[in-house]
């Protein structure tokens, strides 16, 4: 585990291995100088507590340096953002037949509740602080204070928040007399996003001890059985993204972009297969730029989407976000509503905009939306280990994802203006 050249995926599989081995060796026992597998349980708690930590400044920064650095006409990044959401909207709605059809979590239900520190015979309706009230929902999401979103991580706010004073920043930016003050806020902001990006590349590192911990506490108490149920939670996330990604989107790309299949998944392939194996559809772009020339797309959508839009972009992120915490709701017993579920959605919506840079964004972001679906604290820290376990292989395939986002969102962009004879306006970044 001290190789600092391994990927973290494979430390994060060491630390899996170990850490089950612990549990079964010594159970819920003591291991050596009155350390027992709880303790070990307790890194995992503290490593999730900083990830939530940094992840709301970290995201608020992402969203204002996006914005600030972006450059586009209003008319194009209106059609960009329509396009984003119809694809969203779909994914959302994938996910969502599938989690409350199949409801994969009904089979962790019991093996997670002593885990969280709480009592089978506790009653569950809905999570705590969610309302069934769709007004009271939207009411919270607006802040008495502008501190108070930063406080209680408050994902929805957040990102509303640094929407508008980016927004704010880019229209002061333009008076002359401000200019040179807003240059220098957004010098401020860009330095802010990079010094989170260290201190979360710190975090990353010690991610796989906290498995380890986590794994030795799980199976040292519950045995392995609890993460054989993991397969159910692997399995329907991967079909939400098999019929995203290859039904949703090839589909489009021929109906409305009138790129066939063939060409979308064969001259996308390169792109597609680099975005799994570097885990980041940002670090993609290149070889996204490449596979949308070969499909005839005009350079100027392509930049657009690949360069700005996959900011914005993320599919395979939000997709994820809402699924995951809908499956451990159902594994805890509660009954979510459907304005429950809609606002899982929406802090996955959310959560998912301006990230795509940041590295391993899921286990930044997924706190923040178990925190919006109104699961307790201690709930999250516990449960959260559990899911980093598997999500090295999810991440791979959330990025692959964004990334066939980002070429069909090039590609209907190309066909809008076709259609109203316009020429592409260059998009610069």
């Amino acid at each position: 585990m001290r190789a600092r050249g391994l990927p973290l995926y494979v430390k994060v599989l060491i630390g899996v291995a170990l850490g089950a081995i612990v549990g079964v060796v010594f159970g819920t026992g003591d291991i050596v100088g009155g350390i027992s597998t709880a303790d070990l349980g307790t890194i995992g708690v503290l490593v999730v507590r900083v990830l939530k930590m940094l992840a709301v400044p970290l995201v608020m920064f992402a969203i204002l340096d996006a914005i600030i650095r972006t450059n586009v006409s209003a008319r194009m990044g209106g059609r960009l953002l329509v396009i984003c959401l119809i694809n969203v909207s779909v994914a959302f709605s994938i996910g969502l037949f599938l989690m409350n059809t199949l409801e994969p979590g009904v089979a962790w239900q019991g093996h997670l509740d002593e885990l969280a520190g709480l009592s089978n015979d506790q009653p569950r309706k809905v999570p705590d602080g969610v309302t069934l009230s769709p007004l009271d929902n939207v009411a919270k999401w607006i802040p008495e204070s502008a501190v108070l979103p930063l406080v209680e991580n408050n994902v929805i706010s957040v990102v509303l928040l640094s929407i508008l004073a980016g927004a704010a920043i880019r229209r002061v930016r333009k008076d002359e007399e401000s200019a040179e003050s807003m240059n220098a806020v957004a010098l401020f902001i860009g330095g802010g996003y990079r010094v989170l990006m260290q201190m979360l590349a710190w975090v990353i590192e010690i991610v796989p001890y906290a498995v380890f911990g986590v794994v030795a506490h799980v199976v040292g108490k519950s045995g392995l059985g609890t993460f054989s149920a993991l397969s159910s939670f692997l399995l329907v996330i991967i079909v939400g993204f098999v019929i995203h990604a290859l039904g949703y989107y090839p589909l489009m790309a021929w109906l409305v972009g009138r790129k066939s299949p063939r060409m979308y998944l064969g001259r996308g392939a390169n792109a597609i297969i680099t975005g799994m194996s570097t885990n980041s559809s940002l670090a993609t772009v290149p070889v996204t730029l490449q596979s949308l020339e070969a499909m005839g797309v005009s350079p100027e959508s392509a930049r657009l989407s690949a360069c700005v839009g996959t900011n914005f972009n993320n599919d395979g992120i939000t997709l994820y976000e809402a699924m995951a915490a809908i499956f451990l709701a159902q594994a805890l017993g509660y009954d979510l509503t459907f304005s429950a579920q809609l606002t899982i959605v929406l802090a996955s919506l959310m959560a998912g905009v301006g990230i795509a840079g940041i590295p391993e964004a899921g286990l930044i972001v997924l706190p923040l939306v178990l925190s919006a679906a109104g699961l307790p604290e201690p709930v999250v820290a516990a449960l959260l280990p559990i899911v980093f376990s598997v999500d090295w292989i999810l991440a791979r395939c959330r990025s692959a994802v964004n990334v066939m986002a980002d070429m069909l969102v090039a590609i209907l962009l190309d066909r809008w203006m076709q259609l109203r004879g316009e020429t592409p306006e260059p998009a610069v970044e």
